[in-house]
């Protein structure tokens, strides 16, 4: 059970946050229930939108920003983002099920997407304190800066989901997955 309220539907939201709630259900075919809590700020709704849209048209592909968002969920024990990202990594980024494991533990089957998850988890464990040896692993796998600087926005992105979900307790509405690590 969510710790505020989580609105039941779109007309059932602040105003100011229904527009923004309509374009998640034009683009999802639903609104799961971490828009609709976070609809409760239109402030906080629209950033969080804005930041997800803007990172969507950078250089990293949905399969690689799946990757990135299952390491942090399930670093920080987000069972709403574990769950969420893992149906999203099966059906929109077309993921296996070993790939998605591995990216739960920070790694990836996949040699380039590997040095990003990596470099992701260690900014995450490292609350952005990393070395020289970071950044040259993950430029050695081909990353440019530009798409450097997308992965710690994909972080930042992560931790601010994670956080919502976890400090309001948004209740689960994709298949559960439980995270493996508790923060």
């Amino acid at each position: 059970m969510s710790r505020i309220l989580t609105p039941t539907s779109i007309a059932d939201s602040p105003e100011a946050s229904r527009p923004l709630l309509k374009a998640v259900e034009g683009s999802l075919g639903s609104v799961p229930n971490l828009f609709r809590l976070v609809g409760n700020s239109p402030a906080t709704l629209e950033g969080m939108l804005g930041m997800n849209g803007a990172l969507a048209k950078g250089a990293l592909n949905a399969a690689t920003r799946e990757r990135i968002a299952l390491a942090i969920a399930n670093y920080n024990g987000c069972n709403y983002c574990n769950s969420a990202h893992t149906y999203l990594a099966k059906n929109i980024a077309k993921l296996d099920d070993a790939e998605i494991d591995a990216n739960r533990k920070g790694r990836s089957t996949d040699a380039k997407a590997d040095a990003a998850v990596k470099f992701a988890l260690r900014i995450a464990e490292g609350r952005g304190q990393i070395t020289d040896g970071d950044i040259a692993a993950v430029k050695l796998a081909g990353f440019t800066d530009a798409e450097l600087v997308e992965i710690v926005g994909h972080v930042g992105y992560n931790i601010l989901t994670n956080y919502l979900n976890e400090v309001f307790g948004t209740e689960i509405d994709f298949p559960v997955v439980e995270a493996s690590r508790a923060a």
